[in-house]
């Protein structure tokens, strides 16, 4: 079942090609560009998510598996993710689609951060996941049955409320800001709206394919890039998010000529090579430490409302608006 990851990469790429989808953007261009197209997109899509998610779970379609908490990780290591995504141009997400489209810069970005995620989770600098695993907290028995026992706080948990009660809550609260706001102009080829609607739907069909296989997570990024590069220096067979990292370059690129937006694209300063590394660097160590990208825990965690989720996303924003602040915002 391990191939179905390709199925899904191939949804996902077209759907972060034509929505422009990146968290990156997202964060960076709500504060410093009073742009809200992305965040109205993300909110919109996260609060229909954790609907689905639970609808799905009650079925006993998946069993939901939040990430644990760990305090030092989802702080620091989403910090850090933050800041390196500015540098690299673009989020997990946002460097692997952009490398099917034949941006030159994505490609350097993204094979550096999946050979440092590789090297914290399993390499040289496997003694600072090695560390970090003592501050992980995990719950033992959940308020539902829905949910993976030894696994992650969650809302629901820390209210004492039904999941899908604390979902539909969850998701009023986001979609007061996605309906509530004035929206940004921009075009896409995918609305904000539609785009959202996709990837709330792909989520738990991602989530039954990659059980199935023996995964029990959702759409991720980084572990993907982690095993292709093992399957290339190991020998290691791919898994579903090895398979979902291909699809996801390939649908990108099929999306890309199709609309006629696949070009190979190199910066005008070469040592922009340089900075996109360097934040690959950042990204991998973070995502590594963090236990999750900004796919794993941004977009499918907050959709568990895992409370590891919620607060790694914040960091993952402020260490954004951090480097955002550095590199544009002081002029």
């Amino acid at each position: 079942m391990a191939w179905t990851g390709l199925i899904i990469g191939l949804i996902f790429g077209v759907i972060l090609q034509r929505g422009r989808v990146c968290f990156n953007s997202a964060y960076r261009d709500l504060v410093f560009f009073k742009d809200n197209y992305l965040m109205k997109l993300y909110t919109f899509a996260v609060g229909l998510e954790a609907i689905l998610f639970v609808l799905f779970a009650q079925f006993g379609l998946i069993t939901l598996n939040p990430k644990p908490i760990n305090l030092v990780g989802n702080t620091l290591g989403a910090f850090t993710f933050g800041l390196g995504m500015v540098l690299a141009g673009g989020c997990a997400s946002g460097v692997t689609y952009r490398t099917g489209e034949g941006l030159t810069t994505a490609w350097f970005a993204a094979l550096i951060y999946g050979l440092t995620a590789t090297s914290v989770k399993g390499g040289a600098l496997k003694f600072i996941s090695n560390w970090l695993g003592q501050f992980n907290k995990t719950v033992e028995n959940h308020v539902s049955s829905i949910y993976k026992p030894q696994s992650g706080l969650t809302l629901p948990d820390v209210f004492h409320i039904n999941p899908l009660v604390m979902a539909i809550i969850f998701a009023a609260i986001l979609w007061v800001y996605a309906f509530g706001t004035k929206t940004t102009n921009r075009e896409t080829k995918l609305s904000w709206k539609v785009a959202a609607v996709l990837l709330a739907i792909l989520a738990p069909f991602a989530w039954w394919t990659s059980q199935k296989a023996g995964r029990m997570y959702g759409l991720g990024i980084t572990g993907g890039w982690i095993n292709l590069i093992k399957s290339f220096t190991t020998g290691e067979a791919l898994s579903w998010e090895g398979f979902e990292i291909i699809g996801i370059i390939i649908g990108a690129a099929i999306s890309a000529v199709q609309a006629k937006e696949f070009k190979l694209r190199m910066p005008k300063q070469p040592k922009t090579y340089v900075q996109v590394m360097i934040g690959g660097v950042l990204m991998g160590l973070g995502a590594a430490m963090a236990d999750a990208c900004n796919i794993g825990h941004a977009l499918t965690g907050v959709g568990l409302m895992a409370v590891s989720s919620i607060i790694a996303t914040v960091f993952f924003m402020l260490g954004n608006w951090t480097m955002a602040w550095f590199l544009f915002g002081r002029k």
